[in-house]
């Protein structure tokens, strides 16, 4: 989005997991029609190739001579059986930025071990901490690893990319998806190594806010997450609820108080909310300056004023998805801002430009290529 030529190498065989995942438009399944895929992958080259073909590792290896960065998500030990072990990129391009993110990282005794990204949430302690005390765990929606992992991968890359440039030298960068996981349990992590707490499932409860929650408020399952941290903010919470009689009352008057009597607390403020609609809730506590925020569900985002004023919505056009919004870059930067070029591509929609044009290949050579099989075109 903010100009590198990114390359996906793909395969026909064997579709990225996103082409196959719902949702998909109309409900008609299809390796071109997801929106999962399409919302990730906008303004990318696709190109197929077959990598057990000696051919198309020849084509990768003409990619690697040209890229200033490989990025691959394999199993450690994958690369290394097609030939394309860093030793060996490296001997291609000598500049070359190696970007290997797998599961577990490329050393340790589980390096090797398959992972997926609900097992890495699991194992990163996410899964733990998420549900309520008296129940069990649950399963935090989506597959974070796959977040937060380029979240932290980024700022390395640009920094191994800026340090390529002043010196011509390239690296590998070795990146644990369950160490990236781990970054997002910190406090709890400190917890434990200094006071030994365990840490667990508390559902809304926080440990220095009281109300803290999700509460019901007018209309059917609309919810407003409300937050009162001090006593400043409980004085201003019972202002714009009027100070009706309960709230006066003295186990309330002190955050150990309100925490120690929590439950009858919520269906106190819940006794409230239900009168009024989210977005009302949100506005009488904000302007008090309490925190309070309408639980969103899609439909509200979309229609979402500071996103459109914000033109966090890019309408494009995609030529198995027709007409839709992409979701836009929450940076905007002044001089470079991002900009949406091309959609989402097809499966192997640009192996034939991507060859002859940015490779440079003669037409000869890629028709030859074509007839090998190096693209898996299905051609003998």
């Amino acid at each position: 989005d903010y100009g590198a030529t990114v390359v996906r190498i793909e395969s026909l065989q064997r579709p990225d997991f996103l082409r196959t995942s719902a949702p998909f438009k109309d409900r008609k399944p299809g390796v071109n029609r997801c929106g999962y895929f399409a919302f990730f992958n906008a303004n990318k080259y696709s190109i197929t190739l077959d990598l057990k073909h000696s051919k198309g590792i020849e084509v990768v290896k003409r990619f690697i001579a040209w890229a200033d960065i490989l990025l691959e998500n394999f199993r450690p030990g994958v690369m290394e059986a097609r030939g394309l072990s860093y030793d060996e990129v490296r001997k291609i391009n000598p500049g070359i930025i190696m970007v290997r993110s797998s599961g577990m990282g490329h050393t340790g005794p589980y390096a090797k071990v398959a992972t997926a990204g609900i097992w890495l949430t699991a194992l990163g302690g996410l899964t733990n901490i998420t549900g309520w005390p008296d129940r069990g765990v649950a399963q935090p929606y989506g597959v974070l690893p796959d977040f937060i992992t380029p979240v932290l991968t980024t700022p390395v890359m640009l920094a191994a990319l800026d340090h390529k440039r002043k010196t011509g030298e390239g690296e590998c960068i070795d990146i644990s998806q369950f160490e990236t996981t781990i970054q997002f349990i910190a406090p709890l992590m400190l917890d434990f190594l200094v006071n030994n707490n365990q840490g667990g499932r508390r559902g809304n409860e926080h440990s220095y806010a009281c109300p803290h929650g999700a509460y019901c408020c007018k209309g059917q399952d609309r919810w407003c997450a409300i937050a009162v941290f001090n006593d400043e903010e409980w004085k201003a919470f019972g202002d714009v609820l009027d100070n009706p009689r309960w709230l006066n009352d003295a186990k309330f008057a002190t955050l150990y108080g309100r925490k120690e009597h929590e439950d009858e607390l919520n269906k106190l403020v819940e006794e409230w909310t239900v009168n009024f609609s989210a977005e009302e809730v949100m506005t009488l506590l904000q302007s008090a300056g309490v925190a309070a925020g309408v639980i969103k569900d899609p439909r509200d985002i979309y229609f979402d004023p500071q996103l459109r004023q914000r033109e966090h919505f890019w309408p494009i056009q995609h030529e198995e998805l027709d007409y839709f919004y992409h979701l836009g870059q929450a940076s905007k930067l002044s001089q470079t801002p991002a900009k949406h070029w091309r959609p989402a591509p097809c499966l192997g929609e640009h192996t034939e430009y991507v060859c002859t044009k940015i490779l440079g290949m003669a037409d000869t050579e890629f028709i030859e290529l074509d007839q090998s099989g190096a693209f898996f075109s299905g051609r003998s």
